[in-house]
């Protein structure tokens, strides 16, 4: 048997009368509370932003230091050695 999470943290957020009466209308329309439908929907969009490709959450620090690494040159010695080599072929136009 699931047991519900202990609900015991309040969100609170203002809406105009329109939102107000559309939220409530589509809770109605589900049998469910107004709190409920708001908590479920903004739960589900949660999800989906936090699971997109295009969302990255690091630390600034940490993303930093990934920009800077990428502007940093790898050593590797066969393409240092590669690029020593003179050109096989060169366009003379």
């Amino acid at each position: 048997m699931l047991m519900a999470a202990k609900k015991d943290r309040r969100i609170e957020m203002r809406a105009d009368a329109n939102a107000e009466r559309l939220i409530a209308r589509a809770a109605a329309a589900l049998g469910e509370s107004v709190s409920s439908f708001v908590l479920r929907a903004a739960q589900e969009e949660a999800r989906r932003v936090l699971a997109s490709p295009d969302v990255t959450l690091m630390p600034a620090e940490q993303f930093d230091e990934l920009i800077a690494a990428l502007d940093e040159p790898d050593e590797i010695p066969a393409l240092r050695q590669a690029t020593a080599r003179p050109r096989r072929y060169v366009d003379e136009t």
